[in-house]
């Protein structure tokens, strides 16, 4: 545990961000992993969502850091959803970003709804994965004879697959300055190809790989919450989610190891914190 001051009284306004863990993207022509949810009272949350509210606060409470995992890799099945974050508490109502939808792969066929939709997978009739609203959006679709759809961002769709097996691109994330910088958050993964290449979409979601084998796809950025790329095997895996907390205070305590700069705690990994 680190200490670093006295509990403070009275009603703390805190600004937070959280982002939920990426999606890996599917296998056997796989589509692209959905990007982790993102929610968030500075700037706009994902899915074009508008600007939530701060938390208020009370000094002397310890509250709950959860940092959800990237979804693994697979070979011949749809992709791992990535995994929930959250922020929660005695009286505050908990903050959760919904894990992405992992890529359409060898198992359903079907992009994944999660905080982000995966894409559908290639040379299938398929569609991509919902997004949760207010946190991001959805997948990329397939038909016959296109390549795999991209993964959703959090700013923007994930691309159909495209005419001569082309993969579709991860859509965008979105940037945010919590962090005391512009850093981007939730971009999805890339969809198989066996014609043009697919792209991961920007702020850290990893691009596809060839259907053929030829070329391997990324995974997505730990702690963007991005999405990784489809393939024919070996998909790439999610990325890692993030919490972010300014009070505009030092912190009584913390657990978990966050890293400090000034009065804003960037949480990688899960933990507490008490004002």
């Amino acid at each position: 545990m680190q200490i670093l001051a006295s509990p403070h009284a009275g009603a703390i306004i805190a600004n937070f961000l959280v982002v939920a863990g990426g999606a890996s993207g599917g296998a056997s022509f796989g589509g692209g992993g959905g990007a982790g949810g993102l929610r968030s009272s500075v700037a706009s949350t994902g899915g074009g969502g508008t600007t939530e509210p701060s938390l208020i606060l009370a000094g002397g409470i310890t509250y709950t850091i959860t940092v959800g995992a990237g979804g693994g890799s697979v070979s011949g099945a749809d992709g791992n959803n990535g995994n929930n974050s959250s922020f929660a508490g005695t009286g505050i109502t908990t903050i959760t970003s919904v894990g992405g939808g992992g890529g359409g792969g060898g198992t359903t066929f079907e992009g994944v709804a999660g905080g982000c939709g995966g894409g559908g997978r290639g040379n299938q009739l398929r569609t991509g994965g919902a997004g949760t609203v207010n946190q991001g959006f959805a997948g990329g679709g397939c038909d016959v004879l296109l390549g795999a759809g991209g993964g959703g961002g959090t700013a923007v769709a994930g691309s159909p697959g495209g005419a001569g097996y082309a993969g579709g691109n991860g859509g965008n994330g979105v940037t945010n300055s919590i962090s005391g910088s512009s850093v981007g958050y939730g971009g999805g993964g890339g969809g198989a190809f066996q014609g043009a290449a697919s792209t991961g979409g920007s702020c850290g979601g990893g691009k596809g790989g060839n259907n053929n084998g030829s070329t391997n796809p990324d995974p997505g950025t730990p702690n963007t919450g991005g999405g990784g790329g489809g393939a024919a095997s070996g998909s790439g895996a999610g990325g890692s989610g993030v919490v972010n907390i300014d009070a505009g205070i030092a912190a009584a305590s913390t657990t978990g190891s966050p890293t400090i700069s000034g009065t804003i705690y960037i949480f990688t990994g899960s933990g507490t914190i008490t004002f």
